[in-house]
């Protein structure tokens, strides 16, 4: 997609969250962790890229001391189906012994974050918790269910506030979704 693409696709997509409704789900879930990791002294995860706004602007309104690192873990790429599993950066050794908090933009099937929940236990981290902005309600099991969740919608492919639409539009503070999907 080229930029006249990109802009094309942003005038043909449809609202799911306004921006007001996007910093509202992230005070929420600020106040969900500080209620139950402010004692643990966690190591906050952000996973790249898609995380970065989410993280960015969760970490100043928790009130308590962790420490921050990033992995890059990725199902999707420049798709907008998941695929296999591409760890760019994986996991600190410093995961042994701690509490994890992993923080994603999106929680969709629940593949991606089952398998960095995995990988962290396995490394040695004492307990894994995930946050993730956006939740969505796909009528079916998933391998992993998110402990801080900001807003719940329907199946379909958005972007916004991290989230991309084939590489665009990351940087909106609303969430909106790609028409028809």
């Amino acid at each position: 997609m080229d930029v006249a693409g990109a802009w094309r696709f942003l005038e043909h997509s449809d609202p799911v969250a306004s921006a007001d409704e996007v910093q509202a789900a992230l005070r929420q879930v600020a106040a969900q962790i500080d209620s139950r990791l402010a004692h643990s002294y966690p190591l906050v995860l952000a996973v790249m890229g898609g995380a970065v706004v989410f993280a960015g602007q969760l970490l100043p309104l928790l009130r308590f001391p962790l420490d921050f690192d990033y992995i890059h873990a990725s199902r999707y790429g420049a798709a907008t189906r998941g695929a296999a599993i591409d760890w760019r950066v994986g996991p600190p050794a410093s995961v042994r012994g701690r509490v994890v908090l992993v923080v994603d933009d999106i929680l969709d099937g629940g593949h991606t974050m089952a398998a960095i929940r995995d990988r962290l236990l396995g490394l040695g981290a004492q307990a894994f918790h995930c946050a993730v902005l956006v939740e969505k309600l796909l009528g079916k099991e998933k391998p992993i269910h998110a402990d801080f969740v900001g807003l719940r919608i329907p199946d379909r492919f958005v972007f916004g506030f991290g989230m991309d639409a084939k590489g665009y539009w990351r940087n909106l503070p609303e969430i909106r979704a790609m028409a028809g999907s």
